[in-house]
């Protein structure tokens, strides 16, 4: 009869033989050729070019001096640079209004589109998301089109009526105009989001909240909001870091603008400025830094703060 040996704690688990050893390198090698081109492209296009711009930004190059190395003289002429300390403020200043109405906007349309079904869920869906499916660019020019005092259908329509639209590119007006652009170009993109959370959530909640005699308005409320607040979170980082770094709507803009939209308007177009229409690569790349230095500080933040509260929406 033969005798277990009984296994003691403490002992090693049997080795793994060696062709399941170059079964698993074999895999593993395979994986890495999928994810290969990604990397190389990853590499080129996004590694080196910050690379580069990095060890630009650490030279300063004059008709007298030549290329000198400045080490951080630039990031210290940059944060001390009226032009950049007034985009930053402007951007800053257009974040605290642009993420929450484009979170409260995502967030009811979600909450709205998860209680339609049928045919108008999907088509609703589609018409809300729609604005994000169009490039930035081509999405700007349509609203210069739709802002153009001389031909543009909001100013027919008011002189139609005998009246004179107003120009919502002016110098007080820059501001809700592009709030406009901008939270129609995303907040069909968090709705997704939002949408897609409130799908994961297991509907026996539901039906316990309404066996508890919560109305509807109480379980979108009380019980859907809170469920979703990761991925409140999730787009109030992504708004974030986008908003700071605004460049697209008001750049396409300035044509039109008639001045209201500076070269320093925000801290991207101010970089843009500098590199590509006064040859300022240097001081332009320590800009972008800067600004990027300030978009790490204001997310990392921002994470600190609804980790320590456990949840951003309970």
């Amino acid at each position: 009869m033969a005798v277990e040996t009984p296994v003691t704690a403490g002992t090693s688990s049997p080795p793994v033989p060696r062709p399941e050893r170059r079964g698993a390198r074999r895999r593993g090698a395979a994986g890495w050729l999928f994810i290969l081109p990604f990397l190389l492209v990853f590499a080129a296009f996004l590694v080196a070019p910050l690379v580069y711009a990095g060890y630009l930004s650490l030279w300063t190059k004059g008709l007298a001096t030549g290329t000198t190395f400045a080490g951080i003289d630039n990031y210290t002429r940059a944060f001390s640079d009226p032009s950049f300390r007034k985009g930053l403020w402007f951007v800053l200043r257009f974040s605290l209004v642009v993420i929450p109405l484009q979170i409260i906007v995502a967030l009811v349309a979600a909450l709205l589109l998860d209680e339609i079904t049928g045919r108008l869920a999907r088509f609703s869906r589609l018409t809300i998301f729609l604005p994000y499916a169009i490039p930035a660019v081509l999405g700007a020019l349509m609203w210069g089109f739709l802002y153009s005092p001389s031909f543009g259908p909001i100013e027919q329509i008011a002189s139609f009526f005998d009246v004179r639209a107003p120009f919502l590119l002016s110098q007080g007006n820059v501001y809700y105009g592009l709030l406009n652009v901008v939270t129609w170009q995303w907040s069909g993109y968090y709705m997704i989001i939002i949408y897609a959370a409130l799908k994961g959530i297991d509907s026996s909640i539901y039906e316990a909240a309404r066996i508890d005699g919560a109305s509807a308005r109480q379980i979108a409320v009380r019980v859907k909001v809170p469920m979703v607040g990761s991925a409140l979170a999730l787009i109030l980082v992504f708004s974030l870091i986008g908003t700071l770094q605004f460049f697209s709507e008001p750049q396409i803009l300035r044509p039109i603008a008639n001045g209201s939209i500076t070269p320093d308007f925000t801290p991207n177009i101010y970089a843009y400025e500098l590199a590509f229409n006064y040859a300022q690569f240097n001081y332009a790349s320590a800009i972008s830094f800067a600004l990027g230095f300030v978009v790490f500080v204001a997310v990392a933040i921002f994470m600190f703060v609804t980790r320590k509260r456990g949840s951003l929406f309970t």
